[in-house]
């Protein structure tokens, strides 16, 4: 997608300091975190969102399902606790239309919905 901004990210486009990356995904943190971790796992496909997966990018799950695995290693977290989360739609809080995921950790998390 030409327009996107994490179609950008993961092709180089704009420049972004990756913290972790895979077949299937790039990690950066998000420059407006809303916990002192914050990791945004971008797909390097570019899927809307969730429901555009398919028995066949099993692959895909994989590769973000490692990443969270190697971003709260590298965070510091995966000891301590993390939340994870990918918004759907406009009334799921998803603001850039991108399949993306938010690594969540550092501080003791409450019920706020992100």
């Amino acid at each position: 997608m030409d327009d996107c901004i994490f179609c950008k990210i993961v092709s180089g486009a704009i420049p972004a300091a990756i913290i972790y990356e895979n077949d299937y995904v790039v990690a950066i943190d998000d420059i407006h975190p809303a916990a002192k971790v914050h990791a945004l796992i971008i797909t390097k496909t570019h899927y809307c969102n969730i429901l555009e997966l398919d028995p066949g990018d099993a692959g895909a799950l994989r590769g973000i399902h490692q990443a969270v695995r190697e971003i709260t290693r590298i965070k510091g977290v995966s000891e301590s606790g993390f939340r994870v989360i990918s918004n759907c739609g406009g009334d799921g809080g998803q603001s850039v239309p991108h399949l993306h995921y938010h690594v969540l950790g550092g501080q003791k998390l409450g019920d706020k919905i992100l």
